[in-house]
This record gives structure tokens, sequence and C-alpha cells, in this order.
């Protein structure tokens, strides 16, 4: 899709991207995959952690977050990171050739089919928050120790986040945030 307008190389993985900015540095947009996956045996860094050692090692680059949706928490996570834009994959060639213009130009760009801040995303940040801690194994105990809640509301959340996410359990409702990156 770029490749008539701009010189692309590709790599593997998040790891491979940031080897190839550090060690060749002649680039003016990275676009970083903002889904979660797995880099041989383990697991890769995420896409924010990407973008924040980006940012980092090369201040001046364009960072375009390309997300699975167009999700507003999934954009500012990015924005909030380092990214000049965010686009989604549901979004045509214009759009992300737009973003990677805009990134290299160092303007922002946000995906017009993400919802405008303020409006509510498929989880509360709450919600989450709990997924977040049931995907790293901690128990609902746990999670309500850490976030200063009562185990029953910690129950409660588990409960609308599963209904919201049209999940059949817990595991289902971790499954599907990875999917969606709604937690790293």
């Amino acid at each position: 899709m770029l490749g008539a307008d701009f010189e692309v190389h590709e790599s593997a993985s998040r790891e491979e991207g940031l080897h190839l900015v550090r060690d060749i540095g002649d680039f003016d947009v990275a676009i970083v995959d903002m889904r979660w996956r797995k880099n041989g045996l383990e697991a890769s860094i995420s896409g924010q952690e990407a973008i924040r050692a980006l940012r980092h090692s090369s201040p001046a680059l364009g960072i375009v977050a390309h997300g699975e949706r167009p999700e507003r928490h999934i954009a500012n996570a990015a924005m909030q990171a380092g990214a000049s834009a965010y686009v989604a994959r549901t979004a045509g060639p214009a759009h992300l050739r737009r973003a990677v213009a805009a990134a290299a130009a160092q303007e922002s760009f946000v995906d017009p089919a993400v919802p405008p801040k303020g409006s509510r995303g498929k989880l509360t940040r709450r919600q989450r928050q709990i997924l977040q801690l049931l995907a790293d194994g901690e128990s609902t105990t746990v999670a309500a120790r850490q976030l200063d809640l009562s185990e029953e509301t910690v129950k409660s959340h588990t409960k609308h986040m599963l209904v919201r996410l049209g999940a059949r359990n817990r595991t289902h409702a971790v499954a599907i945030a990875l999917r969606e990156c709604l937690i790293d």
C-alpha cells in the first residue's frame, strides 16, 4: 500500500524494528503494530513499549500506531506513549497514507473512525484494570486489594465486563481483550 510513495522496510518483530532504527537510524517514520504477539517462545514487547523505545532512541522519528480497531483507549495509549498518529486496520489505504504523511511532517493524525474524546469505550478504565490483573494471573482477592476495592465490587465489575465483551468466562474475556488490544 505504501510502496509507491515511500521506501518501505519491514521487520519480523518489534524488537527487530527497534534494532533497525537504532542501528541504521535513517528512517522518517515507523509503523508499530499494536496487536499483542509472541516473539518465538516469549511475549514480544508491547506496542506501547516499542513506541516509547523508538521515541527515546530517535526523538525526530514519526511514529504511526496501527491498531486492530478504531478504539479511543488504544489511540490514547499510543499517543501518550509517543506516537504521532493512530490508524486502525479497518481504515482504508488513504487514511494509512495520511497517517504516515502526518507522522513524517511531525503532525498528529487520529483515524476519523475513532470515537471522539469523552465517548465511552467498550470497557471502563476500572474494568480494564481488573481485566489486566486477571490476565496477569491475579485472583479477585488480589485485584480487590491492589485496587483498594471490595471483592464484591471487583466481582460486579467482572460480571459487567463479561457482558460488554460477550465473553463466556474470565478466561474468554482475557482472550478477547488481548486480541482487541484492550490490555497488554
